[in-house]
């Protein structure tokens, strides 16, 4: 009997090496939980047995327990890196024809070729969808959903008018060149504006101010050039190209399609197809916020009503794990809400390779929530959970696991002898 008694031993023993070991061997692992094997004795006994005679048979393992106490936090520059603070776990869906739901604490993510957040695996992470002011819009596991990133925000419009306000300035020589716009000699200053076509590609509008010299009415006169691109723009007055004139006070008098009854007419260039391809536009230019001054050259305002299409620039998550995106437009759109799973007995979930659990019967089935909800914990975004394992803890459990199978080695060795004595008696 004592042999097999020794023999569990050092089965026991084993077995706590290797979870041990298989510990140290995630020290650097994301969201790994380390575990600890439990023991339990063996004895066999009747009700006939006295019980002040009774022997031990063993040791048997009673459970390997997995320790779910929360790991260190290491900082990232990756907003999509998230760490749980508390008993919740990430909800994600496993690549491949399985197509299963598993938890985990590893917060790694990033985003693969089709925007869509995965980790590390290539899992999807799983959210709540939600609404334009971010309130959650379906719960529970049948309102998942996976997290995609939208490229683009906002309805596109095309420029409809450009308004500048800039100072000619009275001092400014008049140019006898013929204008050129490659030769910045030909002509006396230049504004450039981007505008948008009717898809919300950008374009550039320049305008180039030409001191021409004034003609009968005494009038200050600038010739303007408007090229869009490479395009050079036609205002529908005929006049071509385009002419102001300010008065002695320094104040327009006239446009291209203004008179003195009424300079502040834009003016308004005929329709062009822009090199995109998009719909043909028709652009006008105001310049009525414009005047002739003794001081220099300067662009005091200028606006245009078009409206280009976001690009996404950033992803922010806060502490709730509301997941918003935000775009060169200026808008901020919410996209979804990170989905948390906590189950009553943690320490029941089957480990699935790749720091994944899947429920058990042991575990209870998964109770979603979301972040800072109860017993949910919060969220922390440029963060990753490193492994619970302390290396110096282990080590020492592992020496001690290594006597304890040298114990039974020895154990098993008297055995031995003793029975290689009673063979020798006999004998």
């Amino acid at each position: 009997m004592s042999f097999y008694t020794s023999l569990s031993g050092l089965q026991a023993s084993q077995t706590d090496m290797n979870t041990i070991s298989h510990n140290l061997a995630n020290v650097s692992t994301t969201g790994f939980k380390k575990s600890r094997v439990e023991f339990s004795d063996v004895i066999a006994s009747s009700v006939s047995t006295d019980p002040r005679k009774m022997v031990g048979s063993g040791v048997i393992v009673k459970a390997t327990q997995q320790q779910f106490k929360n790991g260190n936090l290491q900082g990232t520059t990756n907003a999509l890196d998230l760490a749980v603070m508390g008993e919740g776990f990430f909800t994600v869906r496993t690549s491949g024809a399985s197509d299963a739901i598993a938890y985990t604490r590893n917060g790694s993510f990033s985003v693969d070729s089709t925007r869509n957040v995965v980790d590390s695996q290539g899992s999807l992470l799983l959210v709540y969808p939600v609404d334009g002011d971010g309130n959650v819009t379906a719960t529970g596991e049948d309102g998942l959903t996976n997290l995609q990133l939208q490229q683009t925000s906002g309805t596109p419009e095309a420029t409809k008018q450009v308004a500048t306000g800039i100072n000619l300035s009275a001092t400014s020589t008049v140019n006898q060149k013929a204008f050129d716009r490659t030769d910045t000699t030909t002509y006396n200053n230049s504004v450039a504006t981007r505008i948008y076509d009717a898809n919300g590609n950008p374009m550039t509008m320049t305008n180039y101010y030409v001191r021409a010299a004034p003609e009968a009415d005494g009038l200050s006169k600038w010739v303007v050039h408007t090229y869009i691109g490479d395009d050079k723009m036609v205002p529908e007055s005929g006049t071509n190209p385009a002419v102001i004139k300010f008065s002695s006070t320094g104040a327009i008098a006239s446009t291209s399609e203004g008179t003195v009854a009424n300079p502040l007419a834009p003016i308004k260039f005929k329709q062009f197809i822009p090199l995109s391809g998009a719909a043909a536009q028709t652009v006008t230019l105001d310049l009525a916020n414009s005047t002739q001054l003794s001081s220099a050259f300067a662009v005091n305002s200028k606006t245009q009503d078009g409206v280009a299409v976001g690009q996404l620039s950033g992803v922010t998550v806060n502490s709730e794990g509301l997941i918003s995106a935000s775009f060169s437009n200026g808008d901020i759109v919410p996209l979804g809400k990170v989905a948390l799973a906590k189950f009553s007995t943690p320490t029941g979930l089957r480990q699935i390779g790749n720091s994944y659990w899947s429920a058990t019967g042991l575990s209870g089935s998964a109770s979603m929530g979301s972040a800072s909800a109860d017993g949910f914990g919060s969220l922390m975004s440029g963060q990753i959970e490193g492994s619970n394992v302390d290396i110096t803890e282990e080590l020492v459990n592992l020496i001690a696991a290594q006597r304890n199978f040298q114990a039974n080695s020895k154990a098993l060795d008297t055995a031995n002898q003793v029975s290689q004595t009673i063979i020798q008696i006999r004998n």
